[in-house]
């Protein structure tokens, strides 16, 4: 679990991110929580788009995200999720 102080560093860190994965019509799915775990390997923080054309509760979309991948969910604004979990190769992020 994430302290307070971590989560805010990491809104910090995140906030020049642009999303780079998006939920849409379809949801969450496999393939993507696949591609999420991979990408988390190699940056550790990513963001992720809701799309208006989601009908799911932002809420459980981001939820879903985070469980399925194994990530801690470090803030849902808007329609934008930002993830974060320590990589194991490729350490970039220092933590408070």
């Amino acid at each position: 679990m994430l302290t307070g102080k971590q989560k805010r560093f990491l809104r910090a860190e995140a906030h020049h991110l642009t999303p780079i994965f998006q939920v849409g019509k379809g949801g969450v799915n496999e393939n993507m929580i696949t591609q999420i775990k991979e990408a988390l390997e190699v940056r550790e923080l990513i963001k992720v788009a809701i799309l208006q054309n989601n009908s799911d509760d932002k809420h459980e979309v981001a939820e879903d995200l985070a469980a399925g991948a194994g990530a801690e969910l470090v803030q849902l604004i808007g329609h934008t999720v930002v993830l974060y979990k320590e990589s194991r190769e490729h350490k970039t992020i220092k933590l408070p």
